[in-house]
């Protein structure tokens, strides 16, 4: 099995690679290179700060690496969060105040169409990065709703569903997410090229 580093600390993430490419790749995450240098997330897009991580650990490393840059684009606030979106509020990772900044600054809006997009990157040493991406179509709710997942998944309801991302279990936002849209684009270059 190969084994592939994947560019997050967060173990929500983790899991999520897990689950879908798990009887591919056996994957180590940045705890497991504890002595890697901070990477800068610097790039404009979702692209573009995916293939600086994924770039910089397989040059650091050595190995395969996969990075994902992903993030809530919400229409009525010119695409805010985006990018930003870990550290909407200020702090990076802050999940339930960027969830009340954003409900804060949707307060009086009624179109509140957003999508989630997640652009994921894999390099490899001596191998073109190739990146691939998926978005996730819906809005934002007018209240957080929902136990499960992370992020803004409380206040994002996919279109066609009735509930919150937080509200359906596991397997069944693992099956519909934007994440899983960008996998499963690798996932067809795997089995095409390997």
């Amino acid at each position: 099995m190969t084994e592939v580093l994947l560019a997050t600390g967060n173990s929500h993430k983790l899991q999520e690679f897990e689950a879908i490419l798990g009887h591919i790749f056996r994957f180590l995450s940045l705890k497991d290179f504890p002595d890697l240098p901070d990477i800068e997330e610097t790039g404009q897009t979702f692209t573009e700060n995916a293939i600086i991580k994924a770039e910089t650990l397989s040059l650091y490393t050595g190995k395969d690496a996969i990075a994902d840059d992903s993030g809530l684009v919400v229409e009525a606030l010119d695409g805010q969060p985006g990018v930003h979106s870990a550290r909407y509020a200020g702090k990076h990772g802050d999940d339930a105040g960027n969830r009340k900044l954003l409900l804060d600054n949707l307060s009086g809006v009624s179109l509140r169409s957003a999508y989630f997009e997640c652009v994921i990157a894999r390099a490899r040493p001596g191998q073109e990065t190739i990146f691939f991406s998926g978005r996730l179509m819906g809005k934002i709710g007018y209240a957080e709703e929902g136990e499960n997942g992370f992020g803004y998944d409380s206040v994002f309801i996919p279109d066609g569903y009735s509930v919150t991302l937080a509200q359906l279990c596991p397997k069944d936002k693992n099956a519909i997410s934007h994440r899983k849209l960008a996998i499963d684009q690798l996932l067809q270059s795997i089995n095409h090229s390997g």
